[in-house]
């Protein structure tokens, strides 16, 4: 998306035409395909800036060949073991793999188990790393979830270092970003009211600290009887996930 409008169908159509024969000579994954379709796009449309989420770790994913303004790593919890690694620290040190050299990066949440394994690699890499603090006051957004309180900080964390970098952003810029960013973004599936009566509620939370923040709001809400419908795929652990729903369900 840029400015929150949809790539057009005719770019993804030239660009598979084009680039298909040789993306399937290179054995490309539909996530590689995607991100190159991305860069292409991006380059040529000439965006200011543009924000690339990792798909899965960071060390080798396919995102990791820019060389970014910044970098940003939110929480750390166990995901996509099968790949990334069984523990915590083992998973940190894939995602550390988007730091750069002499560029900063923002930690979300520090963490004890991954703090020091961050530290070091930005210290080899000559690379200013920021934790993030709290920045919600005055900042109202129509992200519904609690947990994206933190996802807000984080974000102010690294406006703020882009501020220091040179960019030009306005606090009014920056209240109408945070308070339109569902609206803007057209993001589905995060705390995301489909229907009020009865109220069904959808929610892409994949991993257990992902249900765990889920059930913690949900804790809060008042219902006679609470019903589940959960789809996985089978790289998650599904019993850790199970074990943390509440059982009166």
């Amino acid at each position: 998306r840029i400015n929150g409008q949809l790539i057009g169908e005719k770019y993804v159509v030239n660009f598979a035409e084009e680039n298909k024969v040789i993306f399937e000579k290179m054995e490309l994954s539909f996530f590689e395909f995607t991100v190159a379709m991305a860069f292409d796009y991006f380059t040529n449309k000439k965006v200011d800036i543009a924000i690339i989420e990792t798909g899965l770790g960071g060390r080798l994913d396919s995102t990791n060949i820019i060389n970014p303004e910044l970098s940003i790593i939110t929480n750390i919890s166990l995901d996509h073991t099968n790949l990334l690694g069984n523990t915590i620290e083992k998973i940190a040190m894939e995602k550390a793999g988007i730091i750069k050299e002499k560029t900063c990066v923002i930690i979300g949440r520090e963490q004890k188990e991954t703090i020091s394994i961050f530290n070091k690699i930005a210290k080899e890499k000559n690379a200013e790393i920021l934790i993030s603090g709290e920045h919600l006051i005055g900042y109202n957004s129509d992200l519904k979830g609690n947990y994206q309180k933190e996802n807000i900080s984080t974000c102010m964390s690294a406006i703020r270092q882009l501020q220091k970098q040179g960019w030009k952003l306005t606090e009014e810029n920056i209240k109408n970003g945070i308070s339109n960013c569902a609206s803007n973004t057209k993001i589905l599936g995060r705390w995301q009211i489909l229907n009020k009566r009865p109220l069904t509620i959808c929610d892409t939370a994949h991993n257990e600290d992902g249900i765990k923040q889920i059930v913690k709001q949900l804790s809060k809400i008042k219902y006679n009887k609470l019903h589940f419908i959960l789809g996985m795929v089978n790289d998650k652990n599904l019993g850790e996930t199970l074990s943390v729903l509440p059982k009166k369900a």
